[in-house]
């Protein structure tokens, strides 16, 4: 790895292990304790209307397929990658940039594309090590635990959360690259992650709503419930693709316009 990677790592290091501290502590207790929230996992099934459940994409809370997508993969798992790759990401260009040490970054002998795409390159590697921890620690757990799930529908979902950060984390890039700024970056970037959740949940909802989830990233993500139907290529490839696209236009946007120093 390059310094200027290994140097963004060492910037970065206290938010990651935050991070990758608090996304752990939330998979492995509610993993763990599936047994113990059996009961009320009935409870809350029986409890919420069916709206809601389609609202909050979940099914059957009562099942151990259903009650990891209602616990993990459903809100908090999301919501927690999504905001760590929000955060970490808005860290590349703009905050720096903001800071005005930005130029002490700079000074190394690279083309200003080569220092976008290297520090987006250790925010990718960090992100990816973070909103994979969901889908290890639940193969590693959920077996002992009586979660019986195929290996393969669980890394399914898990990839899936490791898609869609990368989609937000494209997005944010974009918008930081090209403005500099870090809180316009972090409102475009969770504000879309909102949107898209809120619209992904009120397309079964509403009457001739459907159309509406294809608008939504979390509908790729968790829409085809791939932890009763496994893998959904397509879908997949459809969160790597805005992410990606969302990166390069973000790099480019930066070789072309005046830095703040």
């Amino acid at each position: 790895m390059s310094p200027l990677v290994r140097k963004t790592w060492r910037d970065d290091r206290r938010a990651i292990i935050g991070w990758a501290l608090g996304i752990a502590a939330f998979t492995t207790i509610y993993t763990s304790f599936y047994a113990s929230f059996a009961g009320a996992a009935q409870l809350k099934d029986d409890a919420l209307p069916e709206g809601m459940k389609n609202f909050l994409s979940v099914q059957d809370m009562t099942s151990p397929a259903g009650y990891l997508q209602a616990t993990v993969y459903s809100l908090v798992g999301p919501l927690l990658v999504v905001m760590a790759a929000l955060v970490l990401t808005v860290r590349t260009i703009p905050r720096p940039e903001e800071d005005g040490g930005i130029e002490l970054l700079m000074v190394n002998p690279l083309s200003r594309r080569a220092f976008a795409a290297q520090r987006l390159l250790a925010t990718f590697i960090g992100v990816t090590a973070l909103a994979a921890i969901p889908g290890v620690l639940v193969l590693a757990i959920a077996p002992g635990v009586g979660i019986d799930v195929p290996a393969g529908n669980i890394a399914s979902a898990s990839v899936g959360l490791v898609g869609l950060a990368w989609c937000y984390l494209g997005i944010t890039f974009a918008v930081g690259a090209a403005t500099g700024r870090r809180g316009l970056a972090l409102a475009v970037g969770g504000g879309l992650a909102v949107t898209g959740y809120i619209l992904r949940g009120i397309s079964g909802i509403i009457d001739g709503g459907d159309w509406l989830k294809w608008l939504s990233p979390f509908h790729y993500f968790i829409g085809t419930d791939p932890l009763h139907t496994g893998w959904h290529p397509a879908h997949l490839l459809a969160l790597v693709a805005v992410g990606v696209v969302g990166a390069a236009a973000g790099i480019v946007m930066f070789d072309r316009r005046d830095v703040g120093v």
